[in-house]
């Protein structure tokens, strides 16, 4: 108790520095935490949260039970691993091909177009993507009756989806996410360079065994990060660009909290299918840094 009030004595400035963010967590994080409890309950507007009869786990029996439950899973999975497998190594390969770029001219208007599309919002986004593949006047379809094909509704292809929302999803965060592996880069101890060129080493050799090593511990972070949430795909984008045609691909976990869970007022099944959500992201995030810690040693605890 001693050495904490000196310590508090000592750096008083630096604890009133952490107070703020410090409530701003305890009231809008870790506060609203203990509302899931309304996924046990039976939620009455008139009893409230605590006062609502208790059902136990009977929210997640019906979702469990729910013909469409493993479509919900199956569709969510498969987008968040597409754009995994997809988006990852793209952002990290942007930012090695940079890093070797000597025309500073070039390579700041390679970043600025790459950038740029980040700044978009998600609803401007997606009415980009519907004028671009619209099936009469969009600029795709537009292109392959020029080449003699006929029109496609891409929106309207349940098979066209995913590959439309992880490709569009890389071209607006591809270059933002680069920026933090540029930083990482910037990093790189300039002696392993001149020890590389001292080698003979080629640029190749040199991005194999000085760039990607000098870089490997936040591409291990990003990538705990990313599936630690790969149950949590976005969901703005996937709404808007939903469509009654296109439904038993894009219907995704969130989605259909939406739908079924908060636009029809049952907020303790919208909660238990968050819940789940939550609990499986936390299960995945534990797993991978525990094994990115066995292999690599690094991690984020």
């Amino acid at each position: 108790m001693e050495v904490a009030r000196k310590s508090f004595n000592k750096h008083w400035q630096l604890y009133l520095v952490i107070i703020p963010p410090l409530l701003f967590f305890l009231i809008f994080k870790y506060y609203p935490m203990l509302n899931a409890i309304l996924a046990f309950k039976d939620y009455n507007v008139i009893k409230g949260i605590w006062g609502s009869p208790w059902v136990g786990f009977k929210n997640f029996q019906l979702f469990f039970e729910n013909p469409i439950f493993w479509t919900l899973v199956k569709n969510t999975v498969y987008v968040s691993l597409y754009q995994l497998a997809v988006g990852f190594p793209i952002p990290i390969l942007l930012a090695l091909a940079l890093n070797e770029v000597r025309n500073q001219r070039f390579k700041r208007l390679v970043q600025l177009v790459s950038f740029a599309p980040y700044f978009i919002s998600t609803v401007v986004m997606v009415s980009i993507i519907m004028l671009l593949l619209a099936p009469r006047l969009g600029f795709f379809n537009i292109a392959l009756n020029y080449f003699g094909f006929d029109s496609v509704n891409f929106l309207g292809e349940p098979g066209m989806f995913r590959s439309i929302q992880v490709w569009s999803d890389i071209w607006q965060t591809a270059g933002y996410s680069a920026v933090i592996y540029l930083a990482a880069l910037a990093g790189v101890d300039p002696v392993l360079y001149e020890a590389a060129r001292v080698d003979g080493a080629s640029r190749f050799q040199k991005i194999i065994h000085v760039d990607l090593p000098g870089i490997l511990p936040t591409i291990t972070i990003i990538l705990i990060l990313n599936v630690g949430s790969i149950m949590a795909v976005g969901f703005e984008k996937i709404y808007l660009l939903q469509n009654p045609l296109n439904l038993e691909t894009s219907e995704i976990i969130s989605t259909y909290v939406y739908r079924v869970g908060l636009l029809n007022a049952n907020y303790s099944f919208a909660t238990a299918v968050g819940l789940f959500n939550s609990a499986i992201n936390l299960v995945l995030l534990v797993l991978v840094n525990a094994l990115a810690k066995r292999i690599s040693n690094n991690s984020l605890w």
